[in-house]
């Protein structure tokens, strides 16, 4: 009895997942998560760029969702910062002026690591156990999300590539490795619990 309620209220999400309506609500939900990881912020003396859980919370949003519905969502969440909600990091100055800053790389590309993320892992999951899969996914995203970062840093604070290196990618390196871990187990072993 309880396995077919149990069947029955998945079945009925995955209906309204898949309708228009439910996918905006997803997407939007989405958008909130992404904010709420935004928020869990530390500021480093030595580089504009803060530690945050967005990375985390973007890829995420790529594995869930997939990779055109991650992009579209991230989409969202850029617009929605972009008309002052508070959704960025609360170390930065907010609405556009955040997204054309020092950190403007990164969030700029949220959009293509959602995408590439749900892309590669969708595609290699059937060669690969799931959470191989997400792995090689959310590092792929991650090294695009890193060189999109840095690049603009270089740009905008008019440093050197080594020195953009050391701003923007080395300190956080530790940190996205350990996202990656925990985004691709999380994924897989969601995964797992809706097929059991």
């Amino acid at each position: 009895m309880h396995t077919a309620i149990r069947q029955s209220f998945s079945t009925s999400l995955d209906g309204f997942a898949s309708s228009i309506p439910g996918k905006v609500v997803l997407g939007l939900s989405s958008t909130l998560v992404v904010a709420a990881a935004a928020r869990v912020s530390i500021p480093l003396w030595f580089t504009p760029v803060p530690m945050t859980l967005q990375p985390l919370a973007v890829l995420g949003v790529g594995l869930a969702l997939g990779p055109v519905a991650g992009f579209l969502t991230m989409l969202a969440y850029l617009a929605e910062g972009a008309l002052g909600l508070p959704v960025f990091s609360p170390t930065g100055i907010g609405g556009v002026a955040q997204i054309v800053g020092p950190t403007g790389g990164y969030l700029m590309a949220y959009p293509l690591v959602a995408f590439i993320v749900g892309a590669m892992t969708r595609g290699l999951q059937w060669k690969l156990p799931r959470f191989a899969a997400a792995a090689i996914g959310c590092t792929a995203a991650v090294v695009f999300l890193f060189a999109c970062g840095a690049g603009w840093l270089k740009f905008e604070a008019h440093l050197s590539m080594h020195a953009a290196w050391l701003a923007g990618v080395v300190p956080f390196l530790p940190g996205e490795a350990i996202k990656i871990v925990a985004a691709s187990g999380l994924y897989s072993a969601l995964a797992r619990a809706r097929q059991s």
